[in-house]
């Protein structure tokens, strides 16, 4: 049964918000950086590397795994205003939930940047679950990484595991499944 067919739309999805913020000892182009870069991988996003038809609004994302063989995360780009705000949709590859809203709010203060990661989910889903749990690995990692040159031992061993369980992902995840 669709979901006209049950009487709700797509539009009726409830949705939650969960803020991460964390103080960043760095300058706020160091840690946009991080958050925006294509030409290397996102030590702070999974070590996942962003590619994309251009980081403006309308432009596409794709989070790809290191050898680019598989995509975990597509979604476009809502507003792109460096080095300050940075807006983009989200779904799972993985999952068939509803699109989520992730914001990067930064904010020079004297040495320091505050770093805000807002994301609106659909409620309920597996995606708010791994959004949720994703969401503080993501601004302790980026304040590892601009405050050190690196993750935590423990991240890179996740990383590592990552990068020995690719060829496992699902089929859908393939990233000839997932063009710009």
């Amino acid at each position: 049964m669709s979901a006209d067919e049950a009487g709700t739309s797509p539009a009726a999805v409830t949705m939650e918000t969960e803020v991460f913020e964390v103080m960043i000892r760095g300058s706020i182009e160091a840690v946009w950086r991080e958050i925006t870069k294509t030409d290397e991988l996102q030590g702070a996003i999974f070590n996942a590397r962003m590619h994309t038809d251009g980081l403006k609004p309308g432009g596409q994302i794709r989070m790809r795994t290191a050898s680019g063989a598989y995509t975990s995360v597509v979604g476009h780009v809502l507003e792109f205003d460096p080095p300050r705000r940075f807006v983009h949709t989200m779904a799972f590859t993985t999952q068939d939930d509803p699109e989520s809203t992730v914001e990067y709010d930064l904010e020079q203060q004297g040495d320091q940047v505050r770093f805000r990661l807002t994301v609106t989910m659909p409620a309920g889903t597996k995606s708010a679950k791994q959004m949720r749990q994703g969401g503080t690995m993501i601004v302790n990692t980026l304040k590892r990484i601009v405050e050190t040159g690196r993750p935590s031992l423990g991240i890179r061993l996740l990383y590592r595991l990552f990068t020995l369980l690719e060829g496992i992902s699902p089929k859908r995840c393939r990233s000839e499944n997932w063009p710009l």
